[in-house]
Order: structure tokens, then C-alpha cells, then sequence
């Protein structure tokens, strides 16, 4: 099985979402043979989707000629989808950022999902996801937000973007797993919730 572990965390070391997601893809080891492909979107890899990029995309759309700047930059989002689409499955560390997901997870998504390559369209059946027979594990960290606590402590609004966004892209809602390791400041029991979300991902990798 092929692993795209995609870390929008960039706390490296210290980052709880990283942590746990080592701790999946060991487990994960111990069931299957896995090849990971890591990809850490704040490592400067990740093209941004600008002006040259959208020229490129717009002039495919309308048969324009694209220039060669336009062409460079569509190989670099090519390059990246491509990296995507070779995976069998996705295993995503998140920390939840201002109630939402890390600015470069955005842009990674905003990068591979373009029709055609991820969704296709049709306009008796609207769309349609592409990436089809493949499997996905979210692992989301927050320091304060958890469910159940008042909304004046924080929202989620990462988890059902992140699943919806899955699910557009052609992964069947039950292949995606979703592990929260939550709250990681504010907490007396940080032990307690540390070894519950271990397990966790040990169940989940057994089966995954």
C-alpha cells in the first residue's frame, strides 16, 4: 500500500497531530507492507496556484495558447497532483488553526482538485470525484477546542471540510477515519487522552 502522509503542522517535532500520525503508520507496518511517500507542506515544496497557474488552467479551458511561464507553472501543480493521485491512500495530520485547517493544507487542496484530474462535471449530474478505490485517515490535534465544550472555547469547522472535500474527490465516507487528539493545552489529563488516542490509531491501523 502506498502512503501519502501529507503534515500540515508546522511544529515539527513537537507536533501532537505529527506524533500520533508516527505512531498510526507504525502500527499501520506491524499489519501490511507500506511504502510512505512524506510530504510536508511547509517544506517550500507546494506551488502556489497564482497568476501564472490560473493563466495556464484558463487557456487549456479555452484553447488559448499558454505561455511558456503559464506551461512551467501547470507542470509544478501537474507534478503535485500527480504525487497525489499514485497513492493508495492518505493519512493527514491537522492542527485545528483559528477553528479551521492550516493555510497550506488549503492550498494543497486548491492545488490537486482540478477537473478532470480529481472531479469531473456534468451538468445533468453535477460532479463527480475521480479518485476512486482509495482510503484516507485524518488525525487532528487542537489545544483548547473539543466537542461537547461551549462554543465560546472554539468550532470546528477543519473535520467536516476535510471530509466533505474527501468525499467530493471520489472517497467513500466510510474509507475516511478520523482520529482527534483533543484538548492538548488545556488539560489535566494529558496522559490519559494521550494513550486513548494511541489506541485508537492502533485499532484504526489494524483494519485500515
Amino acid at each position: 500500500m502506498k502512503i501519502l502522509h501529507i503534515n500540515s503542522s508546522s511544529r515539527g517535532a513537537d507536533s501532537r497531530s505529527l506524533q500520533l500520525t508516527e505512531v498510526f503508520l507504525r502500527e499501520l507496518e506491524k499489519h501490511k507492507a507500506i511504502e510512505v511517500d512524506r510530504f510536508d507542506l511547509f517544506s517550500g515544496e507546494l506551488p502556489a496556484f497564482g497568476e501564472l497557474a490560473v493563466g495556464a488552467k484558463m487557456a487549456m479551458f479555452t484553447g488559448a495558447e499558454a505561455t511558456s511561464e503559464q506551461k512551467h507553472a501547470w507542470a509544478s501543480i501537474k507534478a503535485v497532483f500527480d504525487r497525489f493521485a499514485s497513492a493508495d491512500a492518505y493519512v493527514i495530520n491537522v492542527p485545528l488553526w483559528n477553528n479551521g485547517l492550516p493555510y497550506v493544507l488549503k492550498q494543497f487542496i486548491d492545488v490537486v482538485t482540478q477537473p478532470g484530474w480529481a472531479f469531473g462535471f456534468d451538468l445533468e449530474n453535477g460532479y463527480s470525484g475521480l479518485l476512486k478505490n482509495r482510503k484516507a485517515c485524518i488525525i487532528h490535534a487542537s489545544g483548547v477546542y473539543h466537542p461537547g465544550i461551549p462554543t465560546n472555547f472554539g468550532s470546528d469547522f477543519s473535520t467536516p471540510y476535510l471530509t466533505d472535500w474527501l468525499k467530493f474527490v471520489g472517497i467513500e465516507e466510510a474509507d475516511i477515519h478520523q482520529i482527534h487528539y483533543a484538548p492538548t493545552v488545556v488539560n489535566a489529563d494529558l496522559e490519559g487522552i494521550r494513550r486513548r488516542v494511541e489506541h485508537q490509531a492502533a485499532s484504526i491501523a489494524s483494519y485500515f
